[in-house]
């Protein structure tokens, strides 16, 4: 499954730079997100380097999931797609 990183997992005064809220193609509610809960997602570098996440848990109600990437992601990370394998 293709999805989207939408930006990091962030509060009001906190920004949690290994996590990310990824919107996945086709998922529309919070249910179909949280089936999704353990899946490996890979976001692939310009030079062909993949760096793997894990889906957490869904993220409110329209289908967004958060992932938490070990390593964490570049900042260019965020608007770029990723591979959910399901």
């Amino acid at each position: 499954m293709k999805g989207k990183i939408i930006n990091y997992r962030r509060g009001r005064k906190t920004e949690y730079t290994d996590q990310f809220v990824i919107e996945i193609d086709g998922i529309e509610s919070k249910e179909k997100a949280s089936t999704l809960t353990g899946k490996r997602v890979v976001w692939k570098t310009s030079t062909g380097k993949e760096i793997i996440g894990k889906v957490t848990k869904a993220h409110g109600n329209k289908g967004a999931v958060l992932a938490k990437f070990n390593k964490g992601l570049p900042g260019q990370a965020v608007g770029t797609n990723v591979d959910v394998q399901a």
